[in-house]
């Protein structure tokens, strides 16, 4: 195998454009999960404390947060059609790569001092297929309550003949 042809492929499983995150900021990660035969969007809000293979397509950042007490760490990989979108909430000043002193710290010590930035403008990112996607779930579920509320008006028109025949059975008795 050549390395063109290699490269080739990589560049294809790549996104068009992706939000340039970088240690230290605070991102919302909107990650795709499958239950079942169902889709939904998960939304993952944490610090990112490691970014690997900036410009490639195997680029990743690891997202820290804190539940219940308990630090959650998960790594996202950027360009995975996984990942539908990463959203910048906070950028903060921070002079390393791997923040791995964060996880020793907890409350007020694990702060970083955050920096102004163009929200607007970092978080510019526009891929069409993520919005489809976006679109064809919303869609799905729209046509899901409205196949539900079908089947409840169905049911219920149903109770109200089995309650009329039984009224005129009653007034045929009695």
């Amino acid at each position: 195998m050549s390395f063109a042809l290699i490269q080739k492929v990589n560049d294809e499983q790549k996104k068009a454009q992706v939000v340039d995150a970088r240690s230290g900021d605070t991102v919302r990660v909107h990650q795709k999960i499958k239950e079942g035969n169902k889709e939904r969007i998960q939304i993952f809000e944490g610090v990112v404390i490691r970014t690997d293979n900036k410009g490639q397509h195997t680029s990743r950042i690891t997202v820290r947060k804190i539940a219940s007490g308990v630090g959650v760490e998960k790594s996202f990989l950027l360009h995975s059609p996984l990942v539908e979108k990463v959203e910048i909430v906070r950028r903060a000043k921070v002079r390393r790569n791997f923040l791995s002193f964060l996880r020793n710290r907890s409350g007020k010590s694990a702060r970083l001092a955050a920096v102004q930035f163009d929200r607007e403008a970092v978080n510019a990112v526009v891929d069409k297929h993520a919005e489809e996607e976006e679109a064809r779930l919303k869609e799905e579920a729209k046509a899901e309550a409205e196949a539900k509320a079908a089947e409840k008006a169905a049911e219920q028109a149903e109770l109200e003949a089995k309650q009329k025949a039984v009224e005129e059975a009653h007034k045929a008795n009695g």
